[in-house]
């Protein structure tokens, strides 16, 4: 049978094709002294859980602080993080296996993200890419994922890239050989390109000036009028007239005007 939107190209995640195994015991919360957790990746969930009124919302922190130390979200990693936020490893599995920078598979302890998307492709972000996956197959880098990612939201950087969620920019292929290199080292890619790196600053900002700043020459958009060509108004006879005078009030809760009344009547 044809499948002509493609439904099945992509092969979708471990178990989604699978039906409810309604004989297994339902899933419960994993108790906190059968799972070995490392220190530092406790410490690091419970910051992120005091964070906010309810746990569940630090579970993208969480899953993604498991990441750096697993390399990947494998099913380790889930239950340790399970353990930690007291939730059960099937929330979990549900959190990363939609959200695309949390990995499900072992494909690698390092990745870099090449943004293609609309403001980095119009800044030839797409060649860039290439020229990191040419130097990675040749310089044979190994255990890093290398793919393109559809918006990083750092368009001032375009074209950028995120390394290990270091976001990097703007970059050329120039910078592929260096930055592929440094990856096979095991050192930082490109150090002082960084967002977060101390003095980043992007090559186009204007360097500070001595003295107060300049102002603007600014000119009406219809440009504006020589005093000999200011029309004479002419006068006007009789004074203008304001806003007609409001029609008299209606009777309460009625469209009824109500009768004039004479003086003798109100007497």
């Amino acid at each position: 049978m044809d499948d002509p939107g493609r439904l099945h190209a992509v092969p979708l995640p471990p178990g989604w094709d699978e039906a409810v195994r309604l004989d297994e015991d339902p899933a419960t919360i994993p108790d906190p002294a059968s799972i070995e957790v490392p220190d530092s990746l406790r410490a690091e969930i419970e910051r992120h859980m005091a964070k906010y009124p309810d746990r569940h919302s630090a579970a993208l922190p969480a899953l993604a602080a498991a990441q750096k130390v697993h390399g990947w979200c494998s099913p380790e990693a889930i239950h340790q993080v399970a353990a930690v936020m007291q939730v059960t490893p099937a929330y979990l599995s549900s959190v990363a296996t939609f959200y695309d920078m949390l990995r499900t598979q072992p494909v690698g302890t390092r990745y870099v993200y090449v943004c293609t998307s609309v403001a980095c492709h119009l800044r030839n972000a797409k060649s860039v890419y290439e020229a990191i996956a040419e130097q990675a197959s040749a310089q044979g880098l190994e255990d890093v994922e290398l793919r393109e990612f559809e918006c990083l939201g750092a368009c001032e950087m375009a074209p950028m890239a995120s390394i290990d969620g270091r976001y990097v920019g703007p970059l050329s292929e120039d910078d592929a050989p260096e930055l592929v290199g440094a990856l096979k080292k095991g050192r930082e890619p490109l150090p002082g390109r960084g967002l977060p790196d101390p003095g980043f600053q992007l090559p186009w900002t204007a360097p500070d000036r001595p003295g107060p700043p300049e102002e603007p020459d600014v000119h009406p958009a219809g440009g504006t009028w020589e005093d000999a060509q200011v029309l004479d108004v002419p006068e006007v006879d009789e004074p203008l007239h304001g806003p007609p005078t409001p029609p008299q009030p209606l009777d309460p809760g009625t469209s009824v005007v109500p009768e004039p009344q004479d003086e003798e009547d109100e007497q």
